[in-house]
């Protein structure tokens, strides 16, 4: 058996997919053995070219999936369907990890016998990047000591080591046996966080590596007010529907009253305070404003609407 599967989603970002495999090849201190796995989620596989090239370097150790259907929970399923690793490794297509990353994983996992490893993903700004995004930190995520054990909240699918026979149970738990990611979020995003969700149900040992970073390159079109408030809003509904997908009956209804009202009063709050320091303070002002178009996400799930935010190549299907 393969010791590590390192697992790659990509959709329409051939350039960037050769960048991670690249700095796959060039990973440090490994003394097991691994395989690549890419799912490539677009119809017109624009991967093709890519992973042809690297497939003579890789060779038998590169497996490459086609899926057309652009739904990112399908990719991820493909992608462990196809491993044979003990260990899943997932990165996604627009990042790079430092040199050592593999090997930092699993000196913390071994260390702390978890069953879960999550390391940071940094921004890496294109030139153009205006300075107020720079500053503003939106990008940013929070980074923990080394060894913290972390739940959901923290956890996300981009740069992260999963044992993978906690994969496999959970994909058999699944109505049909689909695999360990919703296909119910696949366009939506939030797939990541309905797994780890359930793995936190289930007692897996989370832990944090911070030696272990990923730079996620932001494209300019990432880089607007408008995109962030749309991820803003996307986010906000996100949170929504994770937290009461777990739930049912009167548990549900509870609940959903709870945030929709916390929401409202969030809501004016944060809208009185984006008003209020605007003219002083415009990026604390955008902060409040984000946070206020937050809630209209959160409010927007009970009226049925779902943002879509996987499907194009501008999109980032990232919870």
């Amino acid at each position: 058996m393969t010791d590590l599967s390192i697992c790659i989603c990509t959709y329409k970002r051939p350039v960037l997919l050769r960048r991670l495999l690249q700095a796959v090849l060039e990973q440090t201190g490994l003394v097991v053995s691994i395989e690549v796995v890419v799912v490539d989620n677009d119809t017109e596989q624009s991967a093709a070219t890519v992973l042809a090239e690297m497939g003579a370097v890789l060779g038998s150790r590169l497996r490459s999936v086609n899926l057309a259907n652009p739904n990112i929970s399908l990719a991820r399923n493909a992608a462990v369907a196809a491993a044979s690793g003990k260990w899943i490794v997932m990165i996604d297509d627009d990042e790079v990890p430092v040199a050592n990353w593999l090997e930092q994983l699993l000196i913390v996992q071994q260390a702390h016998n978890a069953d879960v490893v999550f390391a940071p993903v940094i921004p890496d700004y294109a030139e153009t990047t205006p300075a107020w995004i720079r500053e503003g930190g939106y990008f940013d995520r929070r980074r923990l000591s080394t060894g913290t054990r972390i739940d959901h909240r923290d956890a996300r699918s981009g740069n992260v080591l999963i044992r993978h026979s906690m994969l496999q149970s959970l994909a058999a738990s699944q109505q049909g046996g689909i695999g360990p990611f919703d296909p119910a979020f696949g366009t939506t995003g939030g797939e990541d966080t309905m797994l780890f969700r359930r793995l936190d149900s289930l007692g897996a040992v989370m832990v944090w590596c911070d030696e272990a970073p990923a730079y996620e390159f932001i494209p300019a079109e990432r880089a607007t007010a408008r995109w962030l408030l749309q991820r803003s809003y996307r986010t906000g509904q996100l949170f929504i529907r994770t937290e009461l997908a777990m739930l049912a009956g009167n548990k549900k209804l509870l609940s959903g009253l709870v945030l929709s009202i916390r929401a409202c009063v969030q809501f004016f709050l944060a809208l009185v305070f984006a008003l209020l320091v605007l003219p002083v303070k415009p990026l604390k002002a955008f902060a409040w404003l984000r946070i206020a178009v937050s809630q209209t996400g959160k409010l927007s799930y009970f009226w049925g609407k779902s943002a879509h935010a996987y499907g194009n190549p501008g999109a980032s299907g990232k919870s």
